[in-house]
């Protein structure tokens, strides 16, 4: 079952990633991208704010990061992505902590999680170390593939 989340309600869920961080959606999107790759499903994630210049749609993998432009909400855009989906919402959970968009998901047939239900499901490998755990991480050539294509187009014409 696929999913739409709510990203800044999910990270200021998170006890590791904080929403004054300015990485902090980049942050979750490596841990999603983790996830997905566990679970083999689908995850549109939407942001307030896109800052000007930026794509309004990026996806790794079976991670879709959609930037919704200053004048709209994540909210509005997730609203409509179930709208969108018309009958197909009962195969979707919309995940935020936002009252008003899980009762509109659900009122479209969608199912709902709150961002801390959503968390608490995460597979073990994706959620975050403790100071007193360290775990030999071992990359697939997919995710080397990707990290390395994100190396190159941060630093691309900056050197």
């Amino acid at each position: 079952m696929p999913f739409i989340i709510d990203g800044h309600n999910l990270i200021g869920a998170m006890a590791d990633i904080d929403l004054a961080d300015p990485d902090d959606e980049e942050q979750l999107l490596v841990r999603l991208h983790a996830h997905v790759a566990e679970v083999h499903k689908t995850i549109h994630i939407y942001f307030d704010r896109r800052a000007p210049g930026e794509r309004s749609t990026t996806r790794r993998g079976r991670v879709i990061a959609h930037f919704v432009d200053r004048t709209r909400t994540a909210d509005d855009a997730i609203r409509d992505h179930v709208e969108r989906l018309h009958r197909e919402a009962a195969n979707w959970t919309v995940v935020s902590s936002d009252h008003a968009v899980l009762n509109h998901a659900r009122r479209h047939g969608a199912r709902t999680l709150s961002s801390q239900e959503f968390l608490s499901g995460l597979h073990p490998s994706t959620q975050s170390d403790s100071e007193d755990e360290v775990r030999d991480v071992q990359l697939s050539p997919e995710e080397i593939r990707l990290w390395e294509q994100q190396f190159h187009n941060t630093n691309n014409g900056s050197i």
